[in-house]
């Protein structure tokens, strides 16, 4: 495993499960010192798992900055973030309270300005300062069922965008991925809400592509590599790891 990580110190949100938690294995791996936020971390073990747990919940600016502050002065700076943090929504535009859009935007946005702003003082102290988002294939193709994830994920990727333009001179790269369906706690979750789950899960299978789920694993390897000092040159990219659903029309 290469170690192009040595030293430097990442910051992962929503990290104690799903794409988060894969992240934070794979950038220890590869030689980071990782700070896993979350909600809820009575999971994670700062021995076992090689992270430092913080509670934080991203929809609090209190929370946001002791959090991030405690960070660095704990590692001694930080290096790479990566805004993982999120929740789902179902329906079309019809099924959602005005509640439930202010907190979706809340957490899978404006929680992303939240983290980035704490940290934004530290990164730019950084040589190889790096700020990664999870979007979501539903930014770039419409999807049934999915107005305010929709949008919210759409979001991501245009404050990506908008990011990356004002930070570049910084020195500070942001990128986003896009992944598609992933084998994650979440859409587990929505599968056991279904009242076909084995349906359910073909039919989410067969809209991509590849005729599968993303594997968390997939989507951690994507955002090391935009987070990785290698990709010095890219910034202000939206990866898709989507097993061909935003770019393939299949006709069989």
């Amino acid at each position: 495993m290469t170690t192009e990580l040595d030293g430097l110190v990442a910051i992962v949100t929503g990290g104690a499960s799903g794409i988060g938690a894969a992240t934070a294995a794979m950038l220890v791996e590869r030689g980071a010192r990782v700070a896993v936020l979350d909600r809820d971390v009575s999971g994670l073990d700062h021995e076992r798992d090689a992270c430092l747990p913080v509670c934080c919940d991203v929809t609090s600016a209190a929370d946001v900055d002791t959090a991030v502050r405690a960070v660095a002065e704990a590692m001694g700076g930080i290096d790479i973030v990566v805004n993982n943090a999120g929740i789902g929504a179902a329906g079309d535009v019809t099924a959602n309270s005005d509640d439930e859009w202010h907190h979706v935007l809340d957490v899978n946005v404006v929680g992303i300005a939240r983290v980035s702003r704490a940290a934004m003082p530290f990164l730019r102290r950084s040589a190889h300062a790096a700020i990664v988002n999870t979007s979501s294939v539903v930014a770039t193709v419409g999807v049934v069922q999915r107005a305010l994830y929709g949008a919210s994920k759409g979001a991501v990727a245009a404050l990506t965008l908008a990011m990356a333009a004002d930070h570049v001179a910084d020195g500070i790269r942001v990128n986003a991925v896009t992944p598609g369906t992933a084998d994650t706690p979440w859409v587990a979750r929505l599968l056991d809400q279904a009242p076909d789950a084995a349906a359910a899960a073909a039919a989410l299978r067969a809209r991509q592509p590849m005729g599968r789920l993303v594997t968390a694993a997939e989507v951690a390897y994507a955002i090391t590599y935009l987070a990785s000092p290698m990709a010095g040159s890219t910034t202000g990219t939206i990866l898709a790891v989507d097993g061909g659903m935003a770019g393939l029309r299949i006709i069989r």
